[in-house]
């Protein structure tokens, strides 16, 4: 019996043709006399051809929308009375372009306007509080706002933050001092505005000044701009997407986040917090908690963060960098002369992270202190010196408390001496304030509310801050001054020395000089210390040019060199999951400019052991294998390992472990969670043009499905012949 032939099928598609251009290439079905509408076969070939449609023909979102590459949010932030920050809907916030011009302009805006919601683009010098809140107020207008960052610092001074840093935090209250409590005698930040702890139910996002903004600009000029009367459809639109799951307060979300309804529960917002730094000069047994008899320690202060009105943007120059750089340098500088003769107090570097949100590092360490949950405890303190504000290596006050307690205010007047006459030596000046005022915001006012400790803070500023832009995105290197030579090569910027760099150099080395004489050294090793104007000019580099740089990349083990990068250091602190970058590096910084090269192994180093039968040393110190640097003429790092007395310990709040979410002692502040964070343009049509699109469509709709249902019920009617023989095949 001969088997009937098949006639074949050219399955190819034709050239020029996108897959599925005719049904007759994806439905071989359809070419048979009898057809079964619902067969398996149908339905794999419909499935098949979709599939190709999606592969072969470009996106039509990415015909529609212009993404924006460079956004960067205001998120919303919580604490135990109320929530702070941005968001948008859950499907983002949609609305017309709207470039403001003046403050007058916005009337066309919140009043007269024929197409809100508008979506507002500021440029800098319109970002205030009093359009702001004028925005705010007519919110049912307003989809959102898009900053427009600059490239250079406002002539003017601007802080979001409030006039009085965490007054609800420090030492002075109702039921200590009440009369210098809320700043009632100095106002701290007087160009503070609030901004940042206002609450706005719309977007607010800042857009870098490149090519991004250029666009917007362009497709508001070509469709929005009001020429002769109204813009006409189409019309420049932009969307922002910012939803943030947690609302009211951090009882609130910390409750939803204990609801558990699924095997993975969905976390709504997380604490603020990262991990504070510290090392001694005299090793400790970390595994030996509480207090240490015959210890005494002297505490040198700097806070780490910073931040600003947007998320990722915090650089923090004057108000964090300048300080613990100084710290650092003159961490450096003192190694030597505390190795070759080791004063008999020991001198902890310690800094501290998440101080801009209620003292959440230095609160952290108070409590484990008190707890004996700290290598040493209060007891142990001798007394604090604390690194804050110092612009361009000025000091202008060296604050301090003075006490009812004689021995606690004999040891003030000594640490006060020794800063002065360090002073003197380096060729700085260093008074007390002209009048008596409180401590500015410090960490130190964290150890004064359990203790009275000798305790001094060095600061930039006789009374008010001088940095007119505390808290902000332009506390930046330019404001800092840290500026190079036109024509230099990043490397060749990495290596100049600043006139900043030599001001800041000329503290830390008086800053060095005062700890050694506070800690009881020897005054014939006081000649020996002296800051590296190299060493402050490549950490200013690294946390406010680029951290990518060959220096730091030496200092830093090989897994951890992505998290440098082309850009300043952000200073926010972050939510407490991991370290942050400022922790990472200031860590490996402050091991490099403190330890020692012991000649172990990799595997020794990696193990934190001096050599195979070393079981103790990890309790005193702490082994890092860095990659270093390459020779010359070669691409391989010759890696080393440092010895050192760096920790890490927890910088969370206390509140968190104490499930006290309404605390009113310790810091409270949660970050809500997000999916999505992202912008872009399109043009929008007419409403009217959108309800007739809806209409036609809906129409063809009806109509398809209709003519569908007629060649369903005929199909036999229609793909059969009663002269084709059952068994015909092809």
């Amino acid at each position: 019996m001969v088997r009937p032939r098949t006639r074949k099928r050219n399955q190819e598609a034709e050239p020029g043709r996108f897959p599925c251009q005719h049904l007759l290439l994806c439905f071989p079905a359809f070419q048979t006399r009898k057809m079964d509408l619902l067969s398996n076969k149908w339905i794999i070939n419909l499935i098949v051809c979709l599939f190709s449609i999606g592969v072969g023909c470009n996106s039509v979102e990415k015909k529609i929308y212009v993404h924006l590459n460079y956004t960067v949010p205001c998120v919303r932030l919580l604490n135990a009375t109320h929530q702070i920050g941005c968001q948008s809907s859950l499907s983002g916030n949609v609305g017309v372009l709207h470039v403001l011009e003046s403050e007058e302009n916005l009337d066309w805006v919140l009043r007269s306007g024929p197409n809100p919601p508008y979506l507002v683009i500021l440029e800098h010098p319109l970002f205030t509080r009093s359009i702001m809140m004028k925005l705010k107020s007519g919110s049912s207008r307003v989809a959102g706002v898009a900053v427009v960052a600059s490239n250079t610092v406002p002539p003017d001074g601007f802080s979001p933050h409030t006039t009085c840093p965490n007054e609800n935090s420090g030492v002075y209250s109702e039921n200590y001092d009440p009369a210098l409590a809320h700043c009632n005698v100095t106002v701290w930040n007087p160009l503070g505005n609030g901004l940042a702890y206002e609450e706005f139910d719309f977007p607010i996002f800042s857009l870098k000044d490149d090519n991004d903004t250029q666009v917007i600009r362009q497709c508001y000029m070509e469709h929005n701009r009001a020429v002769n009367g109204t813009p006409q459809y189409p019309l420049c639109a932009m969307q922002l997407y910012s939803h943030m799951s947690a609302v009211t307060d951090t009882a609130t979300c910390m409750r939803r986040n204990d609801i558990n309804f699924s095997i993975s529960p969905e976390m709504v917002c997380d604490p603020l917090g990262d991990y504070n730094v510290w090392a001694s000069t005299r090793p400790l047994n970390n595994t030996a908690k509480g207090h240490k008899d015959g210890e005494s320690v002297v505490i040198a202060a700097a806070r780490l963060d910073s931040r600003s009105f947007f998320f990722d943007i915090a650089p923090g120059a004057e108000s964090g960098v300048s300080g613990f750089v100084t710290l650092l340098a003159a961490a450096h500088a003192l190694r030597n002369a505390t190795q070759e003769s080791l004063p008999p107090r020991n001198i902890f570097y310690t800094f501290f992270q998440g101080e801009t949100f209620d003292y959440i590092g230095s609160s952290r360490m108070v409590y484990d202190m008190q707890n004996d949950q700290f290598s040493v405890d209060l007891d142990n303190v001798h007394s604090v010196l604390e690194i804050g504000q110092v612009f361009n290596g000025i000091i202008s006050s060296l604050y301090h408390v003075s006490r009812k307690n004689s021995s606690v205010n004999d040891e003030v007047r000594k640490l006060i001496d020794n800063l002065q006459s360090a002073a003197t030596a380096a060729g700085v000046s260093a008074d007390e304030p002209s009048f008596s005022q409180p401590l500015p915001p410090s960490s130190f006012q964290r150890f004064l509310r359990d203790r009275q400790i000798p305790g001094v803070v060095i600061e930039d500023h006789q009374s008010a801050f001088s940095n007119r832009f505390y808290e902000s995105m332009y506390d930046n290197a330019e404001y800092l001054n840290v500026t190079y030579p036109p024509n230099l090569t990043p490397e060749e910027q990495l290596e100049f020395v600043t006139d900043v760099a030599k001001a800041l150099t000329e503290v830390a080395t008086m800053v060095a000089k005062a700890l050694y004489m506070q800690a009881g050294g020897v005054e014939s090793q006081l000649s020996n210390i002296k800051a590296d104007p190299q060493i402050v000019t490549g950490m200013l580099y690294g946390f406010l040019v680029r951290s990518n740089n060959s220096w730091f990349q030496q200092l830093l083990p090989s897994d951890l060199i992505s998290h440098l990068a082309d850009r300043p250091t952000n200073f926010y602190v972050g939510v407490a999951q991991q370290s942050s970058e400022p922790t990472l590096l200031v860590q490996y910084l402050l091991a490099n400019l403190t330890g020692t090269t012991p000649n172990i192994t990799q595997e020794d180093c990696q193990n934190q052991r001096e050599n195979e039968k070393d079981t103790e040393s990890k309790h005193m110190f702490t082994y890092m294998w860095v990659q270093g640097a390459a020779p010359p003429n070669s691409t391989k790092r010759e890696g080393f390992c440092v010895r050192s007395t760096v920790r890490l310990s927890k910088a969370l709040s206390p509140a968190f472990d104490l499930k006290e979410f309404t605390s009113k002692d310790y810091s409270t502040w949660t970050e809500s969670r997000w999916k999505t964070i992202k912008g872009r343009i399109f043009l929008v049509a007419s409403h009217e043009l959108e309800m007739l699109t809806l209409g036609v469509g809906f129409g063809i709709l009806i109509s398809s499905l209709l003519i569908t249902y007629i060649v369903s019920s005929k199909a036999d009617m229609l793909f059969s012949s009663g002269r084709e023989p059952t068994n015909a095949t092809y």
